[in-house]
């Protein structure tokens, strides 16, 4: 049997993605930015994917550009309006679990001269709200924090953070990091005061490479890719349409029939959140229903090291993660959200990510829990700790 938990790291496309990322590659291929019948075929794709994502969010189309990914959304937003508001003031915050697509573009704004306030987190990575009212500032121009953290499932309390930066600057930008959210809630910017967003196609079931960034037509940015003058000279490039159709649909499949979709992860969640907590030696690190996101669970086996643990399932044909997929490279250090979280330090490399989605089953996890109960107590016995 096989059981894909990895859900957080990348989905499998959809058969709907799929059929439309050959269709524009095989049949309407043209280059949306001819003026011929192929072109504008091509041009009819990117219109309807706009409109669709628009439509889940209730923003105004315009207000939708088109990226490379989660990655480039997030140095795109945090570079492009820093650059653009400097004059405003040079200081961001941000929260001390942020993923590195937004960890590493505040460290260049540091080194251009931007002063950041790291906010602190709980022991299950919620935002101290009190640290948050004291670092907002007169020349704080942008705060950025994640909805959903990747790698342990937390749900930011976005009421309230929105309401805390009106009150302290209504100037300041909200940049959200949505990548692990959006697809699970019901996003409404506008009604949230979000001033932009990022999301990627690939963690939606669409493709990888392409995402998308929302941003408030009042907001001021300044583009970071320069060249053909696509998307209103907001992010040049030829239009990667097969990319951008598939993402479309993906987030189109992503709202139909929500709240039963939901509730089956939150099913999920809860059934092996509580098989999970009768065995010895393992300690929860994401917050039980509603509290979490629906599709992750994060668990350290004490005395077990994750990267074993991992190529023991592996090999029964389970996949799982030790953290985010983008920073289990073995030239990086143990995670900093787990530092941030304050964990033992002897669990620090002993944590797995279980991550679901709609296709996931029970029997899956029946399958993943019952592979455990046999690999731990042999693994445990050869620990390193």
């Amino acid at each position: 049997m096989q059981a894909y938990l990895d859900n957080s790291a990348t989905t499998r496309c959809s058969e709907g993605v799929r059929d439309i990322v050959i269709r524009t590659m095989m049949e309407d291929y043209g280059n949306p930015s001819s003026k011929h019948d192929k072109g504008m075929d091509a041009e009819k794709y990117l219109r309807e994917a706009r409109g669709i994502i628009a439509r889940t969010m209730k923003v105004d189309e315009k207000e939708i550009f088109f990226t490379s990914g989660g990655t480039e959304s997030n140095n795109w937003a945090l570079i492009g309006a820093a650059m653009a508001n400097r004059r405003s003031g040079m200081h961001l915050v941000t929260t001390a679990i942020e993923h590195a697509a937004v960890v590493q573009p505040m460290m260049y704004l540091k080194e251009q001269g931007f002063e950041v306030t790291y906010v602190p987190v709980d022991r299950y990575g919620r935002l101290d709200l009190d640290k948050l009212r004291e670092a907002i500032r007169e020349d704080t121009i942008l705060v950025s924090t994640m909805y959903v953290n990747n790698e342990i499932g937390t749900l930011e309390p976005m009421e309230e953070i929105g309401k805390i930066i009106r009150e302290r600057n209504p100037k300041a930008l909200w940049h959200v990091d949505a990548i692990q959210a959006y697809g699970k809630y019901r996003i409404y910017p506008k009604r949230m005061g979000i001033d932009m967003l990022s999301v990627s196609g690939h963690k939606i079931h669409g493709p990888k490479g392409v995402g998308f960034l929302y941003v408030n037509s009042r907001v001021k940015i300044h583009p970071l890719i320069l060249g053909g003058g696509q998307q209103r000279g907001m992010r040049s490039g030829t239009d990667n349409v097969p990319g951008i159709a598939g993402l479309g649909c993906a987030a189109r499949e992503a709202y139909e029939d929500f709240e039963r979709k939901t509730a089956h992860l939150y099913e999920l969640k809860q059934f092996f959140m509580e098989e999970i907590a009768k065995f010895p030696n393992t300690v929860q690190n994401s917050l039980p229903g509603e509290e979490g996101a629906p599709h992750i669970v994060s668990v350290s086996f004490r005395g077990v090291r994750s990267e074993v643990l991992l190529h023991a399932l592996e090999e029964r044909g389970i996949q799982v993660s030790s953290g985010s997929a983008c920073s289990s490279n073995k030239r990086l250090p143990v995670s900093s959200v787990l530092k941030e979280i304050g964990m033992e330090k002897e669990l620090l490399d002993s944590t797995i990510r279980f991550s679901f989605c709609e296709h996931t089953t029970k029997e899956e996890l029946i399958y993943c829990l019952e592979q455990l109960m046999e690999l731990l107590p042999v693994l445990s016995r050869y620990s390193a700790h």
